[in-house]
């Protein structure tokens, strides 16, 4: 499937709306969590095991996205969107059969492992188009779309609960839902993969750089840097402390003030997750355009000096104030959306446009490590807990400071991000070239 080519008079403002009928679609990863307490009624499961679709979901989307990088530079967007679409819904209508069957082992192949290709591919489809048709404004272009995954659980989050409650929470209802998710996300997806153009020619813009201006990195050259690796490090820290709340967002919120006055009920609960999603969607377009002016060192100083704080106050004085646990948990998951929308701008700065599709796919293994990470942390400490006889705030306690020591670590790591040695650099990329075959240019 050869990328469709723009149009003379095209306008560029065409390929975000593209791009945002997928991230919209698969950025419903973030809502699992009100799937989490049915499937436990429905299906006898721990916490720890119903976040098991989500954490392979996001393992497949960092793995995908890394081995499918260079396909998707090489193929284009419109493969790549049409690939995510397949895998993405085919995810949601086996994770249907699995629940109508009581098969739990084929909710996580379906939604964990076969969603979560689609996950990766669809992700990182269109980032090098939208850099190449925005090289004047990178961190907005990328913000633009990304936000849309973050934005995905503000849609689907109550169109869930929504769902749940019309048709049951038991087994056959969440078939059901899962059979609809598919269906529908399926004719979203369509839009972008029918609307997207790659721009003619290196600039598509009718003014600024080129796309091509500028210190210039092959994906395979880009990951003997110890700036790539420092870039690994500061996503997995600051995905981590992210993921952490999100992916148990409703069940933290009751276990904090259940033993309170104002207990939170399901659908305020929910209503939390909505409101996480719209920090997140927020965090991605806001912080990543800030980037543009401020840089991009100096924004993930805020994102993970900043995030650190927030989750200090959570840990001590969360229980006994529900708006700030609110407004704490909102400014993190900011910055955690904020993260994943900056780094491609970021990559851009150090390794240049030439093959940032592939370079951000191998880094986002990174964000399979925390998808890992962040749930198993959480998850582990709080059953732990709750056999030990604790409850409420206390289950999360000691998750939370290990995200503080997270954060930090990711901190030093931006500290020490400096531009990359010429010896990497390659000379007169060539947009069709592939990147085995490029060889680095010796410094003198």
């Amino acid at each position: 499937m050869s990328p469709p080519v723009a149009p003379p008079g095209w306008s560029r403002w065409l390929v975000p709306p593209a791009a945002l009928s997928v991230h919209l679609s698969i950025g419903q990863a973030y809502a699992w969590s009100v799937f989490k307490p049915p499937l436990e009624s429905a299906l006898g499961l721990s916490g720890t095991q119903s976040a098991l679709p989500f954490q392979l979901g996001i393992v497949m989307l960092g793995l995908s996205a890394a081995f499918g990088g260079t396909l998707v530079e090489r193929n284009g967007p419109r493969w790549a969107m049409t690939v995510a679409l397949v895998c993405f819904s085919s995810g949601f209508l086996i994770s249907a059969l699995g629940a109508a069957t009581e098969q739990y082992w084929l909710i996580v192949l379906g939604y964990g492992f076969v969603g979560g290709i689609g996950l990766g591919i669809g992700y990182i489809s269109p980032v090098s188009t939208l850099i190449k048709w925005f090289p004047d404004r990178p961190g907005m272009a990328t913000g633009i779309a990304i936000m849309g995954f973050g934005g995905g659980a503000l849609i689907a989050s109550p169109w869930s609960t929504q769902m749940l409650k019309s048709f049951g929470s038991d087994s056959s209802g969440i078939a059901l839902a899962f059979l609809v998710h598919g269906l529908a996300y399926a004719v979203f997806m369509s839009l972008g993969v029918l609307l997207v153009r790659v721009p003619r020619g290196e600039k598509p813009a009718a003014s600024g750089p080129s796309a091509l201006d500028g210190v210039q990195v092959s994906a395979r050259n880009a990951v003997r840097t110890p700036q790539f690796w420092c870039l690994w490090l500061v996503l997995c820290m600051n995905v981590t402390a992210g993921i952490g709340i999100l992916e148990k967002a409703a069940p933290m919120i009751t276990d904090f003030f259940a033993d309170t006055s104002t207990p939170v009920s399901a659908s305020a609960a929910a209503g939390f997750v909505a409101l996480l999603s719209a920090a997140n969607m927020a965090g991605r377009i806001g912080w990543s355009s800030t980037s543009d002016l401020i840089g991009r060192k100096n924004i993930y100083r805020v994102y993970l000096g900043v995030g650190a704080l927030m989750y200090a106050l959570i840990a001590w004085f969360g229980d006994s104030s529900k708006p700030l646990f609110i407004l704490c948990a909102l400014v993190i998951l900011s910055f955690y959306g904020g993260g994943f929308a900056t780094v491609p701008a970021y990559l851009k700065d150090l390794f240049g446009t030439y093959q940032v599709g592939a370079i951000h796919g191998r880094l986002l293994t990174a964000w399979s490590t925390a998808g890992v990470l962040g749930p198993l942390i959480v998850n582990w400490i709080a059953d732990r807990q709750e056999e030990a006889g604790k409850h409420g705030s206390s289950l999360y306690g000691t998750s939370f400071l290990i995200m503080i020591g997270l954060l930090a670590v990711g901190f030093v790591a931006n500290e020490l991000v400096r531009p990359v040695h010429a010896r990497h650099h390659i000379p007169a990329p060539r947009e069709a070239a592939d990147d085995d075959s490029v060889q680095p240019q010796q410094s003198a």
